[in-house]
């Protein structure tokens, strides 16, 4: 989770995660909004097939993004080269309060040992998390410092002198069969630099991070080029998810929208990152009506966690915006694990789908509701699987996403957890990943990676017909929401073909629920490095 969420702008901890994905924001803060990165946690999953597929470069995290502090970034010069995570305490957790100081005591000593691990390799102090706010709060890095180490990491033995041999982990107490994570036993290898398409654990499921320019040929290589653009690479330096034609999309409008999020993007000041006043960095995936990849593509330094994310983001919001959504989603099956979590898997989904027709229509009949008549956004289905809505208020019922409030825990969020419990929890038998997340009945690889329930994407239309969705992830989440939303209006006056946004009638945000409208997406203020313009979302 340290190298997954930190890039050269930002260093970012499993701390500085625990802040950012709790049910108020900040932690123990009562009526306030969810934390900005809410459900992030369930995303670089065992089973997800971007990440499990044949030649990707993030590899998998087992249990998710953690929120228990004892991971840290490593860097070599200011730039992240890897990351440490430490668990000494036996308890894989989170911290419920963070107004306070963990420097002493059971809490402290997985990130002590981290702390102490990083000598050498220590983060940049002007890029800390402690350094970026976001809505006016301060996150968190780490709450052990080196003074309070009771020994001196400088002064720490060889690894050979404690080990006996360098290299080999048989005398630490590795296991030789311990391939449960998917990950080489028994022996230390070295890192790759940064944007080489080199790794040996395992050799079949790696890629570089290039510069457009460097990978093979492709078509759309020469727009990427000129947007400073990164690709995802195989052996022989191919692009991978190079801008392709979908159903209803043809690869010169693939590519169109994906260079105008990349001119958003790269026009685009920054929230999560130092110094103040950098452009944002972001990966931009989009994806067809079922969930096939269409492209992605990165920009400069995108932090690596995005990759996952922003496919995540994409797929979810064309799910729920899908004339079939409830059906889907109502009659899913799987028979991978047992009978009985089958049963459980069924038995909520169906009831899900009923609880959101009831929650936002006439009744939990309704067909009106996840049949293709609301366009969601993913702030929109946010806002429906928060454990409070509206988001934060601690006196109001939970979401139809979500568990109640007395069930849920970051571990257990409701319908995120639900769709991919079952691949999960084999891949965690040591069964192996399963080909995707979704893979239940008619779901597929339509949500091969999980959903996710952070701002960041819009479903694709081409008049009021949709076919396709945009996700972005990166240094922001109203960044993201703008990048996905302005870069797919812009593409879409470029085309002149009909392609765009949701109209304006069907969009989630002409929801009211008791009250409170749903929202669809949201823009930042002033937003653009060279400009001072402003709404720059309004009216689109």
């Amino acid at each position: 989770t340290g190298a997954y969420l930190s890039s050269e702008g930002n260093a970012f901890t499993t701390r500085t995660a625990n802040q950012i994905v709790q049910e108020n924001f900040n932690p123990g803060e009562s009526n306030r909004p969810s934390g900005p990165l809410f459900g992030v946690q369930f995303s670089q999953l065992a089973c997800s097939d971007l990440i499990n597929g044949a030649n990707i470069a993030p590899k998998a995290s087992p249990l998710g993004l953690s929120a228990d502090p004892g991971g840290l970034p490593l860097y070599k010069n200011g730039t992240p080269v890897g990351g440490i995570g430490v668990i000494s305490d036996g308890v894989y957790g989170l911290d419920l309060v963070i107004s306070d100081l963990d420097r002493s005591g059971v809490k402290s000593n997985d990130e002590g040992i981290a702390l102490a691990g990083t000598f050498g390799f220590a983060a940049p102090t002007d890029r800390e998390a402690n350094r970026i706010t976001v809505d006016g709060k301060t996150f968190r890095f780490t709450d052990v410092v080196s003074s309070n180490l009771q020994s001196d990491p400088a002064a720490a033995a060889s690894f050979a002198s404690i080990n006996g041999t360098v290299g080999n982990l048989a005398n630490a107490g590795v296991a030789a069969n311990a391939t449960v994570f998917f990950n080489a036993a028994g022996g230390l290898v070295e890192g790759t630099a940064w944007g080489q398409a080199a790794s040996t654990v395992p050799a079949n499921r790696f890629s570089g991070i290039v510069p457009a320019n460097t990978a093979a040929a492709f078509a759309g290589r020469s727009t990427f080029k000129a947007r400073d653009a990164f690709v995802l690479t195989d052996a022989a330096n191919n692009n991978i998810y190079p801008p392709v034609a979908g159903t209803n999309l043809t690869r010169a409008e693939v590519l169109q929208i994906m260079a105008s999020a990349l001119d958003v993007a790269n026009s685009a000041r920054a929230q999560i990152r130092r110094p103040v006043n950098s452009q944002a960095r972001v990966t931009i995936s989009i994806v067809d009506t079922n969930g096939a990849i269409l492209g992605v593509v990165r920009t400069r330094d995108a932090p690596m966690f995005g990759t996952d994310v922003s496919l995540q983001k994409a797929r979810t919001a064309v799910l729920f915006s899908s004339t079939d959504a409830g059906t889907a989603l109502g009659t899913t099956a799987n028979a991978a694990l047992n009978a009985a979590a089958s049963t459980l898997v069924v038995d909520t989904l169906k009831t899900r789908v009923e609880t959101i027709r009831n929650f936002l229509g006439t009744g939990p009949t309704d067909t009106n509701v996840l049949s293709g008549a609301i366009a969601f956004a993913d702030r929109s289905g946010g806002n429906l699987a928060r454990p409070f809505f509206p988001d934060g208020l601690t006196t109001a019922s939970e979401g139809p996403l979500s568990n109640p409030f007395a069930q849920w825990s970051p571990f257990a969020t409701g319908l995120q957890l639900e769709l991919v419990f079952e691949e999960l929890a084999e891949a965690l038998l040591g069964a192996g990943p399963n080909a995707s997340c979704g893979a239940i009945s008619t779901l597929g690889a339509r949500v091969g990676n999980g959903i996710q329930i952070f701002p960041g994407s819009v479903p694709i239309y081409r008049g009021g017909t949709l076919v396709g969705g945009i996700g972005v992830s990166g240094d922001g989440i109203d960044q993201d929401d703008m990048i996905s939303f302005l870069g797919l209006h812009n593409a879409g006056v470029i085309l002149g073909t009909g392609i765009g946004n949701a109209p304006t009638g069907i969009r989630a945000d002409t929801i009211t629920v008791s009250g409170v409208n749903l929202r669809y997406i949201q823009c930042p203020q002033a937003p653009f490095l060279n400009s001072s313009q402003q709404n720059v979302c309004q009216g689109k």
